[in-house]
């Protein structure tokens, strides 16, 4: 079968790749289709065709996998935040094995390391404690919007579609996150739309409406709500903050960050408490934490306390254990490490995250842990203690060189690595072997309807 930019083939989709495409080899060739899944049988139109494979997307569905069901979101395929949600979700588990499996044998070259099944995520949907939605003056219609020339083009708030910086989908409803988050995105659309202030444009870079950003805590029913601009305006801004207050008791506290920055993060340079306190408090396991506006915090608290466990029980510890954490974020392991631990030390480079650290740690009385903060490629060269248990949770970049380097000269008895990226983890993993033994892997779903996946491996020193 010829394989050629444009043209429309048949595929039968027999494996799936990670970042969650479909895969199909007519003739030996790869082709990856977006939004397949093994089983399918597919019309699909090549765009993209390199020496080694090709890319393509769905035209027909000739024949769909035992393993779809229905989405319940009218985004599903538009949106770019959970394109597995018409897959079922035993299924869902199965790849993600996979695809930690795959990375481990072909980029960490380990093939006899045994990969569990993937536990399962206590929530498959309303499980997200943070949402991030954009605003935007290109508005992104879905085909059925086409014909309605009604439409305001000029202004939305939602999610962004994979592939487009600048356009935005008008968000109704998002299943990931509680459903008061949805009553609360439409409150805060109203509004904005009422103000006669402009959404502010991701290639103009002109505008005053910027980002929504809601969080909730699942223990305690409460709210955060965080709206960004590019500029102070407390006229436009307070009206929105009591109207919210008003009408939901169980936001706790709104805030105004404001950023003039032109990159799309939703971080304000500066932010004015508009009503309530500025934290929010969540609960994992037996733990309490404040969560600030720009706090880290997992965005699946019930899922995190799955994780955390399996990393409690592969670092195994007996109570008198030094436990250095790498990348310690807001204390989190730490925290759930101390109470089997003569002490932990945790490093970290950012700042606001040392002190969110430290507060947690007073908050649940915790005496034996101390946080060290730096680049951890200079800090840790600077440790005297001689850690029994090294903790490692890098960001999906995975260790740099240089930590990996000094992580294998301090070579501490036992290792936990915490990964969000099989790739990544797989390539330290095949660095790290010729001085440890990589024993299990535990993959747990953190991502319900997504690829993504959180993966704990346990070493030991040979």
């Amino acid at each position: 079968m010829a394989v050629q930019k444009g043209k429309i083939i048949e595929l039968n989709i027999t494996d799936i790749a990670f970042g969650g495409k479909g895969l199909a080899k007519p003739d030996g060739f790869a082709v990856f289709v977006d939004r397949a899944v093994p089983g399918d049988v597919v019309r699909a139109r090549v765009t993209r065709k390199k020496k080694n494979y090709a890319e393509a997307r769905i035209v027909d569905m000739v024949r769909p996998s035992p393993h779809r069901v229905e989405a319940p979101c009218p985004y599903v395929g538009w949106c770019g935040g959970c394109k597995w949600q018409d897959v079922h979700y035993d299924a869902q588990l199965e790849y993600k094995q996979r695809h930690v499996e795959d990375a481990l044998r072909h980029i960490g070259l380990i093939d006899k390391v045994p990969v569990h099944p993937t536990i399962p995520s206590p929530d498959l949907f309303h499980y997200r404690n943070k949402m991030e939605f954009s605003c935007s003056d290109r508005r992104w219609l879905l085909p059925e919007e086409m014909d309605h020339a009604d439409i305001d083009r000029t202004f939305a708030l939602g999610l962004h579609v994979p592939g487009t910086f600048s356009k935005v989908l008008d968000t109704r409803i998002c299943y990931l996150q509680p459903e008061l988050g949805n009553r609360i995105l439409e409150v805060v659309r109203d509004h904005m739309k009422s103000s006669g202030l402009p959404a502010y444009g991701l290639r103009s870079h002109a505008g005053f409406w910027r980002f929504l950003v809601l969080r909730h805590s699942r223990a305690h029913d409460q709210w955060m709500v965080n709206i960004l601009t590019a500029a102070e305006n407390p006229e436009a801004v307070f009206p929105l903050a009591e109207k919210l207050r008003a009408e939901f008791p169980e936001v706790v506290s709104v805030l105004n960050g404001v950023t003039a920055r032109k990159s799309g993060v939703a971080v304000g340079e500066s932010t004015v408490m508009l009503s309530g306190g500025n934290t929010i408090r969540d609960r994992i396991d037996t733990f309490e934490f404040e969560i600030s506006a720009n706090s880290f915090f997992q965005t699946n608290t019930r899922g995190a306390a799955v994780l955390y466990d399996t990393v409690r029980r592969f670092a195994d510890l007996e109570g008198g254990e030094t436990v250095l954490d790498l990348y310690s974020g807001t204390g989190t392991i730490a925290i759930f490490l101390a109470a089997s631990a003569a002490s932990v030390i945790g490093m970290e480079m950012v700042e606001s995250a040392v002190l969110d650290a430290e507060r947690n740690c007073r908050l649940n009385n915790i005496g034996n842990c101390r946080f060290v903060k730096g680049d951890i490629r200079e800090a840790l060269s600077a440790i005297t203690d001689s850690p029994d248990v090294m903790i490692i949770d890098p960001p999906r970049a995975g260790m740099h060189q240089d930590v990996l380097k000094q992580v294998l000269t301090i070579a501490p008895q036992k290792v936990v690595y915490v990964s969000c990226n099989p790739a990544t983890l797989a390539r330290d993993l095949g660095v790290m072997q010729e001085t440890y033994g990589v024993h299990e892997i535990q993959p747990v779903d953190m991502f319900p309807h997504t690829y993504h996946i959180e993966a704990v491996a346990r070493l030991s020193k040979n």
